[in-house]
């Protein structure tokens, strides 16, 4: 029987590199040094007061907004052709044809630009009056990842959601990984920022909104707390759920019904499936 060697351990590794550091400098050469990869993933920090966008999807979107202001693409041959813009020097902004690399360099590594990335402004914040004859509204109480807020709109827009309402405060930015999550949705639905969620649902009682809070913990149904009338589903953060004073101002506090061992669900989930049932009711086709 042939004897296995050990596999090599993190430590085993540095200690080889430090022998063969020392063989250089007495062979009077240099070391040579490792390289770091984080600058590489970080990338570079956009101009002030612009956001970088990218992704197939999310750049198709913002060009097809006219809310939204570009100032410069940078953007491969081959993506450009996906994007079917046809004569790129008849846009309004500067577009530059470069390799993935360059675009590397622009939004880090770890960024999925699929050769394609924008620098523009961001959109600006609407306040409740831009709610207009909306029937449902998703409202969100301090959820502070980017990628679950993407996904939730994504999932408000397919579900007709009118608007989505955050805290000003720990909300996330319009950023390209809040951007990237919601494929293209940051365009398409309106993005309603509040001071102070606990007044602004109060302002939505008076539009004649009935609130549900959804909560694991919740006395009822979902199902048992949709109103003939307009809808506003309120999630809460990660981990926190939501906030005292959240749940005393919601006209209802209600749990998803969920048969399996795990009682709650990740926020851009659980938004999802609440937007289907509140769409159904408003639909008429509940049971």
């Amino acid at each position: 029987m042939t004897e296995q060697k050990p596999s090599r351990t993190p430590k085993d590794s540095h200690y080889a590199t430090l022998r063969r550091q020392f063989r250089d400098q007495k062979a009077g050469g240099a070391p040579q040094p490792q390289r770091s990869r984080r600058p590489a993933a970080e990338g570079s920090q956009a101009p002030e007061g612009l956001v970088r966008l990218y992704g197939l999807h999310t750049v198709r979107a913002a060009l097809d907004n006219p809310a939204r202001q570009i100032k410069r693409m940078l953007v491969t041959k081959n993506a450009l052709d996906r994007l079917e813009i046809g004569d790129s020097s008849a846009l309004p902004f500067d577009v530059e044809i470069v390799d993935p690399r360059a675009i590397d360099r622009e939004t880090g590594t770890e960024a999925v630009h699929q050769g394609v990335m924008i620098e523009a402004k961001p959109l600006k914040a609407q306040s409740l009056k831009a709610l207009q004859e909306s029937s449902l509204l998703l409202i969100l109480d301090q959820v502070t990842d980017p990628h679950n807020v993407g996904a939730i709109m994504r999932s408000a827009v397919a579900f007709g959601a009118g608007a989505i309402i955050t805290t000003a405060r720990h909300s996330p930015q319009e950023s390209g990984v809040l951007a990237k999550a919601a494929s293209g949705a940051l365009e398409l639905i309106p993005h309603i920022e509040v001071r102070n969620l606990a007044e602004a649902i109060g302002e939505l009682h008076e539009l004649g909104f009935t609130t549900i809070g959804l909560d694991s913990e919740g006395p009822l149904e979902l199902e048992r707390t949709m109103p003939q009338g307009r809808i506003a589903l309120v999630l809460g953060a990660e981990g926190k759920g939501l906030r005292q004073k959240t749940r005393e101002t919601v006209t209802h506090l209600a749990r998803l019904d969920l048969p399996g061992a795990i009682k709650s669900l990740n926020v851009s989930n659980a938004a999802a499936i609440s937007l289907y049932a509140a769409q159904r009711f408003l639909a008429g086709d509940s049971a």
